[in-house]
């Protein structure tokens, strides 16, 4: 038989599996680089065109001789992913960047984040290292025999077992902390947050302690947090419009989030709190502020453009000098007070409203 070499095969040759750049190098007669395979096949080369024997080929004897033998290309892989894991651990425990000081309540998700670490961090260690010491320790050598094992049932148990583990054990301090992130205190001050394209605005309730009824279709140039002009509830709200959230030191407060045209994400790094702000739908979380301080507020949502502009402040302060701010804020009744007739024309027909007692505007 004459093979693609153009050389005469006399002595049969046992099949030996190569990898495919090993065959198509050796196909067009040119030396290949170093290449691996996991047996030691003696030289013979295993073809579309036949069996023959390897070191009769001049031209593919060095690719065959490396291909087959060669069993120190898992070392360097090894120390690679070594020197990951402990590079990964030296950038954690020295790393300047971390989590900002907290300044709420909600110590629990600190808690719960530092559990998700840990399990995450050990197994990404354990497994990792288990890989280079495989690479090294089971590396091809001659005289050594691969054992083919399809299938062990205690090791897939135990596998099963920690993976299980590893799960509840970070999943159990997030919903804990979920829990109580969502069941408000009969005692908290509702606050609501408006999002819109790309600014903040605020409500406050007013000596009754309820805000007013507000919805999207009630929104006009004079009415930009879309108050319902007919709901007396709204008439004492206090509104700041692109300005600061002030709240009172040590007072639980429910935050309302209402956004008037995408989806936003209210939060606060220090506060450990944020939540979707859904066109349609009213979103909630609270909180107790335990530190006085201006910090920033984000918008954690791609909302456009200028998402990266949406910013803004929030101020903790002592309850005197929160009342003292609150006695500073515009109410709805008094912007109602002021607006032109026309404008309270197009407000009325918004809240589908055909009559309004005279004395409302001066209320």
């Amino acid at each position: 038989m004459i093979n693609p070499f153009g050389h005469r095969v006399t002595q049969e040759a046992q099949p030996c599996p190569l990898p495919r750049t090993a065959r198509g190098s050796l196909q067009s007669g040119k030396a290949a680089s170093r290449l691996t395979t996991f047996t030691r096949c003696d030289f013979s080369i295993d073809y579309q065109y036949g069996y023959f024997r390897g070191d009769s080929i001049k031209a593919g004897s060095m690719a065959v001789r490396r291909a087959c033998i060669d069993g120190r290309e898992p070392v360097p892989i090894a120390i690679a992913i070594a020197m990951l894991v402990f590079g990964s651990v030296a950038f954690h425990l020295f790393s300047p960047w971390w989590r900002t000081p907290i300044a709420s309540n909600w110590g629990s998700i600190d808690s719960a984040l530092d559990v998700t670490l840990w399990i995450c961090a050990a197994a990404f260690i354990i497994l990792n290292l288990f890989l280079a010491w495989v690479l090294v320790r089971y590396r091809h050598r001659t005289g050594h025999k691969a054992h083919y094992e399809p299938e062990n049932a205690s090791l897939e148990k135990g596998l099963t077992l920690w993976t299980a583990i590893g799960i509840a054990g970070m999943l159990a301090p997030g919903l804990a902390a979920w829990g109580r992130y969502v069941s408000v205190p009969q005692d908290a001050t509702v606050i609501e947050a408006v999002g819109q394209q790309w600014q903040w605005s605020f409500r406050y309730p007013g000596p009754d302690g309820v805000l007013g009824a507000a919805a999207v279709k009630y929104v006009t140039p004079d009415n930009a947090l879309g108050l319902d002009p007919l709901d007396p509830f709204g008439r004492d709200d206090l509104l700041v419009e692109a300005g600061d959230l002030h709240l009172p030191l040590g007072k639980p407060v429910k935050m309302v989030l209402r956004s008037k045209d995408v989806l936003h994400d209210f939060y606060v790094p220090e506060f450990r709190a944020k939540m979707d702000l859904v066109p349609g739908i009213v979103t909630y979380f609270w909180m107790t502020p335990t530190k006085v301080g201006t910090f920033d507020i984000l918008c954690a949502e791609l909302c456009g453009t200028g998402h990266h502009e949406m910013r803004g402040r929030v101020v903790v302060e002592s309850p005197k000098a929160f009342t003292a701010w609150q006695a500073q804020q515009t109410s709805f009744g008094q912007i109602l007070a002021e607006t032109p007739p026309a404008a309270m024309s197009i407000l009325l027909i918004k809240a589908n409203a055909c009559s309004v007692p005279a004395s409302w505007s001066k209320s």
